[in-house]
């Protein structure tokens, strides 16, 4: 299934969860939590500001980004989890 975000939104997969910490422990999935990193899977065209242009967006596809807890909407697309979330809701691009 194709989709394409309206605006300011994305579309977001969730990087996979950490099943062991550094010091080697396995964590229990009681404790996991879900990680606040993704990879933008696809982007609207930008914000329409109130003179009517069109403001591009900062991310683009293939970025990796940090966003909020509590952020975007899930939806399933082909049986996997995502999330649509707005611009605003992006804490940060990881750059490496």
């Amino acid at each position: 299934m194709k989709i394409r975000p309206l605006q300011d939104r994305l579309i977001v997969k969730r990087v996979a969860e950490e099943t062991k910490t550094k010091g080697g422990l396995f964590i229990p999935d009681t404790a996991k939590e879900k990680p606040l990193e993704g990879k933008v899977v696809a982007v609207g065209n930008g914000k329409v500001l109130e003179d009517g242009k069109v403001r591009a967006m900062d991310i683009k596809a293939g970025d990796t980004i940090l966003f909020s807890k509590y952020a975007g909407t899930e939806i399933k697309l082909d049986g996997e989890e995502h999330l649509i979330l707005r611009e605003e809701d992006v804490l940060g691009v990881i750059e490496k």
